[in-house]
């Protein structure tokens, strides 16, 4: 498995604004997680969801990712990405932000897609008012804390 080859992909498919070419990196029941516009699950979802709401939202987006490590099955990298803003509220404000992606693979591309992202980061750099940054911080707190693998976790470690 070349995860370095299929990042490459990926990024250039998004560089290039291409939401089928995105899309036919993920396997055809891949899930996809973001954690702004939420699960997308198989590849026509997953194309909806970079063509009408990252490419919607964000001009000008980059993604790039660095140190990829694969066992075969489980695959992660770090990013950079980064955009100008197409948000009206928040137009022509450029967001750049790192990450952690932690990817499922199966015959060569991406089963399951999850990042670690500090969104915190880019909803300053947008300019999001504070108490609407707190709001969504909380709302990302509780959705940790209902992970099942989150409640699993603390039931081990009896936190």
């Amino acid at each position: 498995m070349d995860l370095a080859a299929l990042l490459r992909r990926m990024s250039a498919s998004a560089r290039a604004r291409d939401p089928q070419a995105f899309s036919e990196c993920f396997t055809e029941d891949a899930v996809y997680h973001d954690y702004i516009y939420g699960d997308h699950t198989g590849r026509a979802s997953i194309a909806d969801m970079f063509g009408h709401y990252f490419l919607r939202d964000a001009a000008r987006y980059d993604w790039e990712f660095f140190d990829p490590v694969c066992d075969g099955t489980t695959g992660y990298a770090s990013s950079l990405s980064t955009f100008v803003s197409t948000i009206p509220e928040f137009e022509g404000r450029r967001v750049v932000i790192d990450g952690i992606s932690r990817l499922r693979l199966r015959d060569g591309l991406i089963a399951d897609y999850a990042e670690s992202v500090n969104g915190g980061v880019a909803m300053v750099q947008l300019g999001v008012h504070p108490d609407r940054i707190a709001k969504v911080l909380r709302r990302w707190a509780e959705q940790l804390k209902a992970r099942p693998q989150t409640l699993a976790y603390l039931a081990r470690t009896g936190a």
